[in-house]
């Protein structure tokens, strides 16, 4: 149905309904992604897995993520964003319901992959919502609140996560997410739309430039940005960097403060809630200092990747005699500047290409740090599993380890970062 044309602010009043709805689903794309964590032990014990399964339990969501990131953003620029995080989120509230009834490991593994197929959809679409509704000098901002608003399901799988599943068990603790994940299905498809022009409405995003309006094919949009070669030091960037805290904010980290420093389950929340308080904080912060202080894109990523290896050695060749007061600190920088930074790099990627395939160009650059966490997560399980275990739990050495899997991927991080090609216009 065609709306008559109504003023600026009215859509600039819409725009705000429609971020804060999808910005609430993202919340369920962090905790989905992350709440393994909290209650890996559990799920270990409940399951009857060791720590390679787990690994692959805590990996089955982002092998379909990572694959799932190309079609994503072909969706977004074909089907439309409202259509396609519609479908797939009833998708994750199913995985989330069969995850919650899983009677076995294989059954989780199910479930989770099925949560990671929907949960794909919706930050790559939700980009192109904001690229729609919002002009280029806004999307960075919007970007990074976006992030930050993610940074409250970190949060949620941490400490929230750990007392409910303590009250009512990690079973009922996802049957409970499925429900809201339900609910915001009917959401988005009540209030969402893929752009103003949906009501009627000018863009304020509209390009003044006559090329913009010339549209570019799939085909021709991926072959763009596959073939142009500044996209892959930054792909390479997001595989080794995310790496990172996907597996330890989203899997191992749980089980070293429990099985190495003694930690209850309260109290290792408590710790990774920091990564959340990192994204919150880092992701605007970032954003900032990126648009406003050094105007550029370049510089904070190499920042952000040399914080990261010091975090990383510290893990390494530090394992068991980080005081506990600076493994808070130490979650708290992770989330910065291992993940709130992201809202750098992926303006950065869409920088980098026409708005006409921004879908396109971030679902193909995106795929790169899910891609990170379905290796290195498992690989991480295994490299524990070597190194044998003390009764129930994984040894100190096969936490060293692990963690020099992960000081290797920040090194690899630091050294694309110096590669990546400045995406900020200068005035």
């Amino acid at each position: 149905m065609t709306v008559s044309r109504g003023p600026l602010d009215r859509v600039l009043r819409y725009r705000r309904v429609i971020f804060w709805i999808l910005a609430c689903g993202y919340i369920l794309v962090y905790f989905h992604r992350l709440c393994p964590a909290v209650v890996a032990v559990d799920m270990m014990r409940d399951l009857k897995a060791g720590g390679a399964l787990i690994g692959f339990l805590g990996a089955a969501y982002f092998y379909p993520y990572a694959i799932m990131q190309l079609p994503a953003g072909l969706l977004a620029d074909s089907w439309g964003p409202r259509n396609t995080i519609t479908l797939f989120f009833g998708v994750a509230f199913i995985g989330s319901v069969i995850l919650g009834l899983a009677p076995s490991a294989g059954w989780a593994i199910f479930g989770r992959t099925l949560v990671g197929l929907g949960a794909a959809m919706l930050f790559v679409p939700t980009l192109k919502v904001l690229a729609e509704w919002f002009r280029r000098d806004e999307f960075a901002g919007m970007t990074g609140i976006l992030i930050a608003v993610g940074g409250v399901g970190t949060l949620t799988a941490a400490t929230p996560l750990a007392l409910l599943s303590a009250a009512v068990g990690w079973r009922m603790s996802f049957l409970a997410v499925g429900g809201i994940t339900f609910l915001l299905v009917i959401v988005v498809w009540i209030f969402v739309r893929d752009r103003p022009s949906d009501f009627g409405w000018q863009s304020p995003a509209a390009e003044k430039k006559p090329e913009a309006a010339i549209p570019i094919g799939l085909a021709a949009g991926v072959r763009k940005v596959l073939t142009t070669p500044s996209f892959w030091p930054l792909a390479c960037w997001f595989f080794f960097e995310c790496s990172v805290f996907f597996s330890f904010g989203g899997l191992w980290g749980g089980p070293y403060l429990i099985q190495v420093y003694g930690l209850g389950k309260d109290q290792a929340g408590h710790i990774l809630s920091m990564l959340a308080f990192g994204m919150i904080i880092g992701s605007p912060a970032l954003s900032f200092f990126s648009n406003r202080v050094l105007r550029a894109r370049k510089p904070v990523m190499v920042f952000s990747s040399a914080i990261t290896l010091v975090l990383t050695a510290l893990l390494t060749f530090y394992t068991a005699r980080i005081p506990v007061a600076g493994l808070y600190l130490l979650c708290l920088l992770m989330g910065c500047f291992t993940n709130a930074i992201v809202v750098v790099a992926f303006t950065a990627a869409k920088e980098l290409f026409p708005l006409q395939i921004a879908g396109t160009a971030t679902g193909l650059v995106n795929l790169f740090p899910f891609a990170g966490g379905a290796v290195f997560q498992p690989a991480l399980g295994y490299v524990l599993e070597s190194q044998g275990r003390s009764g129930t739990a994984f040894t100190l050495a096969g936490y060293q380890y692990a963690f020099g899997v992960l000081f290797v991927c920040a090194v690899i991080a630091l050294v694309s970062s110096l590669f990546l090609k400045e995406t900020m216009a200068r005035e």
